[in-house]
């Protein structure tokens, strides 16, 4: 069982403007790989908010997936805040969602979201919407279990059979 956390980051979600239907998507996929939902918390577009709210989770969860703020707009700062907490960065993550996502609309070389190792837990940004969370959890999905594995050191050989 992966132990998960999702933060929603969203200045009108976080005032109850808006129904957070990102998280909603991201807990029903990641059921599919053995993943439990086990902390949620909403934030606004804070870059210190999220970095508190990440070495928070990052010490009882396998995995965080974050939602919102990975686009160009003045206040998107996932991406900052992100870096600012692992020690890793794993650019594939970001690289196969932006492909992945260019096959359904150009806009998606736009998202600056990244993925990376903060102690045992990995974390990857996801965008804002349903839609495109769903698209790119999807393509990484199959990866996230192995990767989990290799950070808590229980996998002892790579190599493809």
């Amino acid at each position: 069982m992966i132990k998960a956390a999702i933060l929603t980051i969203s200045d009108k979600g976080s005032r109850g403007e808006r129904e957070d239907k990102s998280s909603q998507v991201i807990r029903e996929v990641i059921k599919e790989i053995d993943a439990e939902t086990t902390l949620y918390s909403i934030v606004p577009d804070e870059k210190e908010l999220i970095i508190e709210k990440l070495q928070e989770m990052k010490k009882e969860v396998d995995l965080i997936l974050t939602t919102g703020g990975t686009g160009v707009g003045p206040r998107d700062v996932t991406p900052e805040a992100t870096r600012s907490v692992i020690e890793k960065e794993l650019p594939g993550y970001g690289e196969v969602m932006r492909m992945e996502g260019f096959k359904v609309t150009p806009r998606a070389i736009g998202s600056r979201a990244i993925a990376g190792i903060a102690g045992r837990c990995l974390i990857i940004n996801l965008p804002g919407s349903p839609k495109a969370v769903e698209e790119c959890l999807r393509v990484i999905l199959p990866v996230i279990p192995h990767t989990i594995e290799l950070i808590k050191g229980e996998v002892g050989e790579c190599a493809r059979k």
